[in-house]
C-alpha cells in the first residue's frame, strides 16, 4: 500500500491475513493482496477473503472507487501453485468447486458496481493476468512483466479467459496463450491489457489523478456505464441496440444527478458530488 491512499485519512480497515482493504475519507476503496512471500499467489483462502471484500465494498455507498495493488515487489502470481499440486489428491467435484470460487471472484470484481483500478508494480503471472484484465482501468510502472504462464504447467487459463479476451482480443490471446512467454509493459500497453505504463514513481500520482477524476463523475452514471459496455458488446449495432440506449439516455436524463451535472455545467460550477467529500469518511 502506497502513497496515494493515506492510511491517517482511512474510514475503515478491513483485515484478514491475505486480503487487506481500506476506504479513505475521498471513498476510495484500497484493496491489498497480502501474500508477498509467495508473489501474492492466491489460495483459497485468499479467494474467498477477495471475493467477501469486493462484496462488502459493493454494497458500501462510502466507496467512489477501488484500487487493486499487491503487498511487496510483486503484482500477482496467480493460482498457488503449491494448491495446484495438491488438487490431484481432490475429487473432481472438489476440484471443480475451487475453480468455480476463482471464477466467481473474477465475476465480482469485473461486475462491481464501482470503477475499479488496478495498479501494478513487478510480476504478474497467469490469474493475476486475468485479475489486471477484470479491473476497468489498468496502469503499471514500467517494470512490470507478464506472463499467460499457464501452458508452461500443463493447464489451461480457463477462467481467467473470458477477461483476458474481453481486454487483448482473440488474436493476442492466442499468441500468448499458446506461448506462455514473457512480455513487457510497453507491449501490455499495446497489445490492450494496460491503459499507461509510467515510471514506477509516477505511478502512485498518477493513480490519484484518475481517481480524482472519478470522483468528479456522477456515481450513478458510472454505474449505468459500467452496465451499458457489455450489454453493448454482447448485443452489437442492431435495431434492439438502437432501442436499448434510447431507453437508458431516457431513463437518466430526468434523475436529480443528471440534472445538477447539467445545471453545474451551466452555472460554471462543480457538481454537488465532486465538491462534497464522501458521507461517512471520518476516520475510526
Amino acid at each position: 500500500m502506497r502513497g496515494y491512499n493515506d492510511p491517517s485519512a482511512s474510514r475503515a480497515m478491513q483485515m484478514s491475513e491475505k486480503v487487506i482493504s481500506r476506504i479513505d475519507a475521498a471513498g476510495t476503496a484500497t484493496v491489498v493482496l497480502n501474500r508477498p512471500d509467495v508473489h501474492n499467489a492466491f489460495d483459497p483462502e485468499m479467494v474467498a477473503s477477495l471475493t467477501a471484500v469486493l462484496t462488502k465494498l459493493a454494497s458500501d455507498r462510502a466507496v467512489r472507487s477501488v484500487v487493486v495493488c499487491g503487498a511487496g515487489k510483486n503484482f500477482c502470481a496467480g493460482a498457488d501453485i503449491g494448491h495446484m499440486r495438491e488438487s490431484a489428491r481432490f475429487s473432481r467435484e472438489q476440484n471443480v468447486g475451487s475453480a468455480r470460487a476463482t471464477a466467481r471472484m473474477l465475476h465480482t470484481l469485473c461486475t462491481l458496481d464501482k470503477p475499479t483500478i488496478a495498479c501494478v508494480r513487478g510480476a504478474v503471472r497467469g490469474g493475476g493476468v486475468g485479475l489486471v484484465a477484470a479491473c476497468d482501468i489498468a496502469i503499471a510502472e514500467r517494470g512490470a512483466t507478464f506472463r499467460l504462464s499457464e501452458v508452461k504447467l500443463g493447464i489451461i487459463p480457463a477462467m481467467i479467459s473470458p477477461y483476458v479476451l474481453s481486454a487483448i482480443g482473440s488474436r493476442m490471446a492466442r499468441r500468448y496463450m499458446l506461448s506462455g512467454e514473457e512480455f513487457d509493459a510497453t507491449e501490455a500497453l499495446r497489445i490492450g491489457l494496460l491503459h499507461q505504463v509510467c515510471e514506477e514513481p509516477a505511478l502512485d500520482a498518477r493513480v490519484g489523478e484518475l481517481l480524482a477524476e472519478l470522483r468528479s463523475s456522477g456515481p450513478n452514471a458510472l454505474v449505468a456505464i459500467k452496465r451499458m459496455i457489455p450489454e453493448i458488446a454482447r448485443a452489437g449495432i442492431a435495431e434492439g441496440t438502437i432501442e436499448m440506449t434510447a431507453q437508458r439516455i431516457a431513463d437518466l436524463r430526468a434523475t436529480p444527478e443528471a440534472q445538477e451535472g447539467l445545471a453545474a455545467f451551466l452555472e460554471k460550477r462543480r457538481p454537488q458530488w465532486a465538491a462534497s467529500r464522501t458521507p461517512g469518511a471520518k476516520s475510526k
